[in-house]
């Protein structure tokens, strides 16, 4: 399979495993090496994402718009109601905004090479539901060894400095081998 921009980066886990705090690390570490990312984010809380109601945007949706865009100063804020696009097309509206790579957190069932997060022995189960697993970040010590055996991917400790940069510097390492490709 050929390797096409945008690199498209799956951080998968459980609630409450720390996908969200090492997606910002990971966002840092691309920027400060002049990699643009993008992100989506499954909101698996039940039920449909916060708006912030007192805004005009919000109004306009409440009122029965299905979209409300506003932009300001070079920002853009999308809200969208009663649309409920496939990660695919998710993937394809966020590809406009030309990000070098679009890192996924959540969507655990989606066959893209991702980042899979261990924090206890429960979550074992995730590693026979998801496919394309590249790296494993676990928060107890003593899984380290058992699936390093069982899988062919780097192992970290939650705490291991390292564990992002290499994790970070692999993608730029992707981004930048298709970038001399093109």
């Amino acid at each position: 399979m050929a390797l096409v921009k945008p690199i498209i980066f799956q951080i998968v886990g459980y609630q409450n495993s720390g996908k969200t705090t090492i997606i910002l690390k990971i966002i840092e570490i691309l920027k400060n090496e002049g990699i643009k990312s993008a992100t989506i984010k499954h909101h698996g809380h039940g039920g449909r994402p916060d708006i912030l109601s007192q805004k005009d945007s919000a109004k306009h949706i409440n009122a029965g718009a299905v979209a409300s865009l506003v932009e300001g100063e070079g920002r853009i804020c999308l809200q969208a109601d009663e649309t409920a696009l496939t990660l695919e097309e998710q993937i394809r509206f966020v590809e406009f905004f030309r990000p070098d790579i679009i890192l996924i957190e959540g969507h655990k069932m989606k066959s893209y090479p991702k980042l899979l997060i261990l924090r206890d022995e429960n979550d074992l189960s995730l590693i026979s539901d998801v496919s394309n697993i590249k790296n494993v970040i676990v928060w107890h010590k003593d899984l380290i060894n058992a699936l390093r055996e069982k899988l062919a991917v780097p192992v970290f400790h939650i705490k291991e400095e390292k564990a992002l940069m290499k994790i970070s510097k692999d993608l730029i390492k992707l981004v930048h081998n298709i970038d001399k490709k093109s």
